[in-house]
């Protein structure tokens, strides 16, 4: 892959990236059901989310929902699938915005991804972290730093040896560190994320 050469220049990632085999980009349609499935998965096992998001598709036959049908589906029914009240409300935010506003990926692959992060940050229920996602996942964007993501935090704190006394501190070495990945630093998380899923826990 392209982006090999680039991030086998830091020393510390290549002993990472040397394990593991190389990853491919690709862009999605439907940003809309992206963001509510994220939602939908949030602070919840990987298991159990995909539980929810069938029930979830069930609620429209098994298939992907325009929409307009998730902003039509009564809250009751969202809530009877074991979404929270929040997070019901979310989907329901979610899709009165693209409604409203528009969340095609001819509109937002127009913008950079601090203009995406804050035009999606608009909508209540998505985070910074939630759009991220959406970057890399579904726009295929390939110069996403998630720094908030707390496996990126541990894996680099564990490989680069980083003091966390001042946590501060810790994450402005983290952004220092990811700049030389630039600008594949969503392949640098990528393998990250794949290196702290593989380290034995102690």
């Amino acid at each position: 892959m392209s982006y090999l050469p680039h991030l086998f220049k830091d020393k510390k990632l290549l002993g990472v990236i040397g394990l593991q085999p190389a990853f491919e980009l690709k862009s999605r349609n439907k940003a809309y059901l992206r963001l509510c499935r994220s939602i939908m998965g949030q602070q919840l096992s990987m298991k159990v989310a995909t539980v929810i998001y069938k029930r979830f598709l069930e609620l429209y036959g098994g298939r992907e929902p325009a929409a307009k049908q998730i902003a039509n589906t009564p809250f009751d029914q969202l809530r009877g699938i074991g979404l929270s009240n929040a997070k019901a409300n979310y989907l329901h935010n979610v899709a009165r915005f693209a409604l409203a506003e528009g969340m095609d990926n001819h509109i937002l692959e127009k913008m950079d991804n601090e203009e995406a992060i804050a035009y999606l940050t608009q909508i209540k229920g998505v985070g910074r972290w939630t759009v991220e996602m959406l970057l890399m996942f579904t726009l295929g964007r390939e110069d996403v730093f998630a720094s908030g993501d707390g496996a990126i935090q541990g894996a680099m704190i564990r490989l680069y040896k980083l003091d966390t006394s001042d946590k501060k501190m810790c994450m402005e070495k983290m952004v220092k560190i990811s700049q030389k990945w630039k600008p594949f630093r969503t392949y640098a998380c990528m393998h990250l994320w794949q290196w702290k899923d593989s380290i034995p826990v102690k």
